[in-house]
């Protein structure tokens, strides 16, 4: 576990995507609360968390999601999570956040779709 994460934002067609390298613990709670802020700032109402780069998430990391996923469905924003591992997945399941938040395989799956197709 690393205390270390990059947290990148770019804009794609349909939506803004939250690049999240490293561990999401407690010490990502600044930077991934503030590519959410830049994002919804910037006008997204897509915003699609990529996991792939990402190895750990404890539970103070599953809290600051939901607390992203209860402002996300303030403004009324569509969450999506891409490349989390079959564990996580199972996780993110458990504690309900699959109940705002759509997981996808891959940022290409989830911009498809936004687009209509799977």
């Amino acid at each position: 576990m690393s205390d270390d994460i990059q947290v990148l934002v770019r804009g794609e067609e349909k939506a803004t995507v939250i690049d999240l390298v490293g561990d999401v613990t407690t010490f990502a709670e600044e930077a991934i609360n503030q590519a959410y802020q830049t994002a919804s700032a910037n006008g997204a109402q897509n915003i699609i968390f990529n996991f792939r780069e990402n190895d750990y998430i404890n539970s103070a990391g599953i809290a600051i999601l939901i607390g992203v996923v209860t402002e996300a469905r303030k403004r009324d924003q569509k969450l999506l999570m891409t490349g989390l591992s079959a564990h996580f997945q199972k996780i993110f399941r458990m504690v309900g956040l699959t109940q705002y938040a759509d997981l996808h395989p891959s940022v290409d799956d989830a911009l498809a779709s936004l687009n209509g197709g799977r």
